[in-house]
């Protein structure tokens, strides 16, 4: 913030105050965010309903998550890109549109073609929504106090979308039926539609640009064969995949206009913190995934109840986004990071000994209440990290990049988690032991993150100056 003399004033957190403008920008960009998580939660609640509808094969129903997460993070480098290229805002509209064609075409499905085509569409609205709506909010909201607690209030959203998804699903599922968990959308993605040209500018570039054409093939192509070869554990896929990688580096090392300039990737910030976040969403889905297996396996709970235990823990994500913005400007995104972290990772040690009784509830609960609070700290602060000290036209590169992660890490925790259990004998000590697991590559990565983050000198907790009312006016 500036004086009228124009001399830098530091913002104290509990100073920060959103103009009305502000504010409006906040329920269009995080308004979609939180439909996009609703709308994720509840396709999981109504997945066996969904696949029967359509007719589709019971071995064939993980596709429906599997045509999702392909080009939800197999595009999303490569839509950050874009948006800092062509228009954040052109493209955060075109998302809308996209998704709005996606929930026509899956509320009217009569297949299994037209259904995975709709969750396909529904993956790349996904992949050009979220860096889109976060490069918006990073270059609205100036790097300090006002961008933290705009990122503090996204991944509340963004945690509260899944929560409120989980509880309501099966009631919204068993009163209409799962064409709402499409059709929802509709009318939320017209509004944000019509209200978006009136209070968000579009982004502009001064010189002409030149796609990395190259580039961006190599990635695209890479991403997509890595995240199949996990969906799938196929070894040929990763190596392919891996192949791509390496040649889109070479690319990159090589190319004039570089898609995604290796400069940024090696900043200790953009990469430190991206492993932060693969660990992140990786452990605590794979985790999560463990505890339902415990519910409904071990103590043989209902769907309905388990959602409901995992209910209240989620009330913790909803209060821990607004609380970890302040947090973050008062003792540093990387400090709030690797605390979260930490917090998230050692809340999981007593899910190690749980038994196979109903006093596992008692340890259960106040575990989850605790690691949720902690994970969405640690989102929050990942975020920020990763998206720090770079200019705003490569604030789309930062989020791409971020949402990328974001994607890849729920789509890997899972299997992984997964197949470590199944190495046990039993079902319980299968689960200890992939809780433990988790446990071990968090407090790794804490200590990796702690390290890395040395490199790029301290961080002060207040981040220096903010301005108050940075948005562009609208074109």
């Amino acid at each position: 913030m500036k004086d009228e003399s124009g001399t830098s004033l530091s913002v104290k957190p509990s100073s920060v105050r959103f103009s009305r403008r502000q504010r409006v920008v906040l329920l269009i960009l995080l308004g979609a965010g939180f439909m996009m998580s609703v709308d994720f939660s509840i396709l999981n609640v109504a997945l066996p309903e969904t696949g029967a509808g359509v007719g589709m094969a019971v071995s064939a129903y993980p596709w429906i998550t599997a045509a999702f997460a392909l080009p939800s993070a197999g595009f999303a480098l490569l839509f950050g890109r874009f948006a800092d290229l062509f228009g954040r805002r052109r493209l955060f509209m075109a998302s809308m549109v996209v998704l709005t064609v996606a929930s026509v075409l899956g509320g009217l499905a009569t297949g299994p073609e037209v259904l995975l085509a709709a969750r396909a569409l529904q993956g790349l609205a996904t992949a050009m929504a979220l860096p889109a709506a976060l490069s918006l909010l990073t270059t609205t909201f100036a790097e300090g106090p006002m961008r933290d607690r705009a990122l503090g209030l996204n991944g509340a959203l963004l945690s509260g979308g899944f929560t409120v998804g989980a509880l309501v699903g099966g009631a919204l599922v068993s009163l209409l039926s799962w064409r709402a968990a499409f059709l929802i959308n509709i009318p939320v993605t017209v509004l944000i539609l019509c209200c978006t040209p009136f209070v968000i500018g579009e982004s502009r570039r001064s010189e002409r640009v030149k796609l990395d054409l190259a580039g961006a093939a190599t990635v695209t192509a890479g991403l997509l064969a890595v995240v199949y070869a996990i969906i799938e554990r196929s070894v040929l896929a990763g190596a392919v995949g891996v192949v791509l990688l390496a040649a889109f580096w070479l690319i990159e090392l090589r190319a004039v206009a570089p898609l995604t300039p290796v400069r940024t990737l090696k900043r200790p910030t953009v990469k430190w913190g991206n492993l932060a976040g693969l660990v992140i969403f990786s452990m605590e889905t794979g985790m999560i995934f463990m505890m339902t297996l415990y519910l409904q396996k071990v103590l043989e709970l209902s769907p309905l109840v388990t959602g409901l235990i995992f209910g209240l823990p989620g009330l913790a994500a909803v209060f821990a986004g607004p609380i970890a913005g302040r947090v973050i400007g008062r003792i540093g995104q990387r400090a709030a990071l690797l605390a979260g972290m930490t917090v998230q990772g050692v809340s999981a040690v007593p899910l190690i000994f749980i038994g196979a009784d109903l006093m596992g509830l008692a340890v259960l609960v106040p575990a989850l209440f605790i690691s949720f609070f902690g994970h969405v700290t640690a989102i929050v602060a990942y975020t920020a990290t990763g998206t720090s000290g770079l200019p705003d036209d490569e604030q789309g590169l930062a989020t791409g990049l971020t949402s990328m992660t974001q994607q890849i890490g729920i789509t890997i925790g899972i299997p992984i988690l997964s197949a470590i259990a199944a190495t046990q004998a039993s079902q319980l000590d299968g689960i200890h032991l992939a809780v433990a697991v988790s446990v071990v590559v968090v407090v790794v990565a804490v200590v990796l993150v702690r390290v890395g983050l040395r490199s790029d000198g301290p961080r002060t907790p207040d981040h220096g100056t903010a301005d108050l009312d940075p948005v562009a006016a609208p074109n």
